[in-house]
């Protein structure tokens, strides 16, 4: 069993460049359905609109951060199994131990590479 390479995957941050590294790490192992969103807030509104297959979310964000996204999701009935990793420093002990008891699905530590990235997609996604 394969991965599937055409899921849509909805990358939320903040910052502009952390996303253009991610979608470009994602479609370098294939990827090729990438939506960014700039927070939690829009990261729900676009949830809400389309269908998707896996969220990768940075943890810090202004206005609606990735703990609070991670809560709105697990919350509810449509998007509560919703495969979840979690972008973070590794200065959020604290919060990643948060994260993991809201039910996220695994978790990166910045700085990262595409290699960690593939693995922690193959087991977010159980191929």
């Amino acid at each position: 069993m394969g991965m599937d390479f055409g899921i849509p995957i909805l990358v939320v941050d903040d910052y502009p460049a952390m996303i253009t590294m991610i979608r470009r790490m994602l479609q370098s192992l294939g990827f090729v359905n990438v939506t960014a969103a700039t927070d939690g807030g829009d990261a729900i509104t676009k949830l809400k609109a389309a269908r998707f297959r896996l969220v990768i979310s940075d943890l810090r964000m202004d206005k609606v951060d990735g703990l609070e996204l991670l809560r709105q999701i697990r919350a509810d009935g449509v998007l509560r199994k919703l495969p979840f990793i979690m972008v973070t420093a590794s200065s959020d002990r604290d919060l990643v131990i948060e994260a993991k008891s809201a039910g996220v699905t695994d978790y990166i530590v910045k700085p990262f590479n595409s290699a960690t990235l593939q693995t922690k997609l193959a087991k977010a996604l159980g191929a």
